[in-house]
Parts: structure tokens; C-alpha cells; sequence
């Protein structure tokens, strides 16, 4: 999201990639620290159905706290973006408004842009329609924090369904890792390819990333 973005025109996609990868990866990160303590020599089935109902419960909880911040950043940025359409109306020196400007972009899109630049976006929200910088959430608000929501509980049931569909823990446990892997890797070939980096090598760096992160959290008590 950018503050420069005053809701004339909605993107094609509530989500971004970046997004949508960041939360399967999540929901799967959370899902796997629990099917990772499961014991493959003594875990009975009360305990499978203990982890599996545990994993989903935490998702859940984990979904709707990251839903809930979604809304928060967007009513955030939302409120930036309308303030600087505010003082950019009752700034007359160009170079004053060239920095409010210049403040919000990447560091590197600022270093780019020349006074000409900076000009032609000043031009370009001062022309806004001041009503489209309202701060109330919208449709695509409300489907984002839902995706948000999905991404992250939708992520546990490749890796706890095994345990309910096979009554070998040992099997079930290595369906399941299976699924986590190929899930990490799907993510981060997804992010390779927004990138513009080597969609292999990003999947394998994820998969990678991803077993480091779940020993990390399972050494840390997670």
C-alpha cells in the first residue's frame, strides 16, 4: 500500500502477492509447530485429534488477529494518504510540496525523481477528487481482511489433514511434511516470479527459510 494511493481507482487485486504469500506462510509456519511435536512413537489418537483441533484453534485466533491489523493498516495509510492530500491543498510553494511528496515514496523511487517528477504527481492528487481520500473502509477493505482471515486458516488443513485421513502417525506425519514442503515451495516460486528473480531458486530458498523458521520456534517454545 502507499499513502500516494487515494482510493480513485482500486487495484485488480485486494491482495498482492507479497501478501498472499506472506500469510500462507504464516498459517503454515504456526500449523507445522504443532504437527511437529507430534511423536511418531508413542502419539496415540486422542493426541492427533489434540494437535489437529490445537493447530486449527491457534490458525484461527492467528487469522483474525492478522484480519484485524489488515483493517488497521489500511485505515492507517488511508488517513496519511488523506492528510497529505490536505496539506498539499494549502501548500503554494512547489518545492515545500515536492518534499511532503518525496517523504512517502521508496527511497529509491526518490532518489529517481527529479523535480519534474515530483511535480507532475503534485499536479496529478491535487486533481483528486477530495472524496476519495474518505477514511471508511470499503468492499475491497472488508474482502482483503477476509482474505487475510482464509490465507492463514486455509494454510493448516494441507498438514493436518493427513493425520485424520491415515491412522499411521508415522505416515501421516510424512504426508503431511510433504505438503508443507511443496506448500513453501509453491510460495516462494510465487514470489520469485512477482520478483522478477529465479522462481526455482526462490521456492528452494523458502523451503529452506521455512524448516529453519519452524526448528526456531519449536527451540523457542512456540
Amino acid at each position: 500500500m502507499n499513502p500516494l494511493h487515494t482510493g480513485g481507482r482500486e487495484r485488480a487485486r485486494v491482495l498482492d502477492p507479497v501478501e498472499r504469500a506472506s500469510e500462507v506462510v504464516f498459517g503454515l509456519l504456526m500449523a507445522l509447530t504443532f504437527t511437529g511435536a507430534v511423536s511418531v512413537a508413542t502419539a496415540g489418537r486422542e493426541e492427533v485429534r489434540t494437535m489437529m483441533a490445537a493447530a486449527l484453534g491457534c490458525n484461527l485466533a492467528w487469522g483474525l488477529v492478522d484480519a484485524v491489523m489488515y483493517v488497521v493498516r489500511v485505515a492507517a495509510e488511508r488517513s496519511r494518504a488523506a492528510k497529505l492530500l490536505a496539506r498539499l491543498r494549502v501548500t503554494t510553494d512547489a518545492s515545500a510540496a515536492h518534499d511532503l511528496i518525496a517523504d512517502v515514496l521508496p527511497s529509491r523511487v526518490r532518489a529517481a525523481a527529479g523535480a519534474d517528477v515530483l511535480e507532475t504527481l503534485r499536479q496529478g492528487l491535487l486533481a483528486a477528487d477530495a472524496s476519495t481520500t474518505r477514511w471508511l473502509l470499503g468492499r475491497d477493505d472488508i474482502l482483503g481482511a477476509l482474505g487475510v482471515f482464509l490465507l492463514v486458516v486455509v494454510a493448516t488443513f494441507p498438514v493436518v489433514i493427513p493425520f485424520a485421513v491415515f491412522d499411521t502417525t508415522p505416515v501421516a506425519l510424512r504426508i503431511s511434511n510433504a505438503a508443507a514442503l511443496v506448500m513453501l515451495f509453491a510460495s516462494g516460486w510465487a514470489l520469485g516470479r512477482y520478483a522478477g528473480a529465479s522462481a526455482w531458486l526462490s521456492g528452494l530458498v523458502m523451503t529452506a527459510l521455512g524448516v529453519l523458521l519452524v526448528g526456531a520456534i519449536m527451540a523457542l517454545g512456540g
